[in-house]
């Protein structure tokens, strides 16, 4: 997934981008308003973690432009200002959830997992897709009592497509959501095409795998159950 770090305490988003790098993301960073404002415009972000402080304009106005430009968006708010009214503002503005500094980087993973959840109407570190269950703790896929070795890009491809479920998700979506590439299509296609085949049969290995579609000439689906 991927996710727009908008802080200019160089320090801290040092630490918060190595953080979120280790767990699987791909983070893009701006310290200022200008450059937040610009890619808000030109990417497509899963999270989006908003300092309000910024040197070149209050952090709060960006909320208006986040709202319009990316409303499938999780914002969280990281900010040092502690006042209730700034809370309270932020949240009515449309931000998820509100982290004053200083914070643990393990408290974040667990905001950001718990509003994803409840977003894509889940309440557990499960979910359930065809016979098979995904454990987003271990970041493990269990049939019955079997585990099944997927590897990381796999299992990203396949909770990326399922939190998606019902959506026809491209290969250059897959790719920039998940690795942030931008290499050449038709290669591009095929690395993604070895991951979904790779899935695939792994899976089928062991049950139905038929809710995995592809859609000819675009990408993939999963087909909600």
């Amino acid at each position: 997934m991927r996710i727009l770090l908008i802080e200019d305490e160089k320090q801290l988003a040092k630490e918060i981008k190595a953080f979120l790098r280790d767990e699987g993301y791909i983070v893009d960073h701006s310290e200022r308003h200008a450059d937040a404002s610009e890619n808000i415009a030109i990417n497509t972000y899963d999270f989006i973690l908003l300092d309000l402080g910024l040197p070149d304009g209050d952090g709060m106005g960006l909320l208006s432009e986040i709202q319009k430009a990316q409303p499938h968006a999780v914002t969280i708010i990281l900010t040092a200002r502690t006042e209730v009214n700034d809370r309270v503002l932020g949240l009515e503005k449309g931000a998820d959830d509100y982290l004053a500094k200083p914070f643990s980087l393990l408290e974040l993973k667990a905001r950001m997992a718990a509003i994803l959840r409840r977003k894509s109407g889940w309440n557990r570190e499960e979910i359930n897709i065809g016979s098979f269950k995904l454990d987003l703790g271990s970041r493990k896929v269990i049939f019955g009592e079997s585990e099944i070795n997927l590897t990381k890009k796999e299992f990203n491809v396949l909770h990326f497509l399922i939190l998606h479920k019902n959506r026809v998700i491209n290969r250059y979506q897959l790719s920039e959501h998940l690795w942030g590439d931008h290499i050449e299509d038709d290669y591009q296609s095929n690395f993604i095409d070895v991951h979904i085949k790779n899935i695939r049969k792994k899976l089928g290995e062991f049950g139905d795998v038929s809710w995995l579609e592809t859609i000819r000439g675009i990408g993939y689906k999963i087909k909600a159950q």
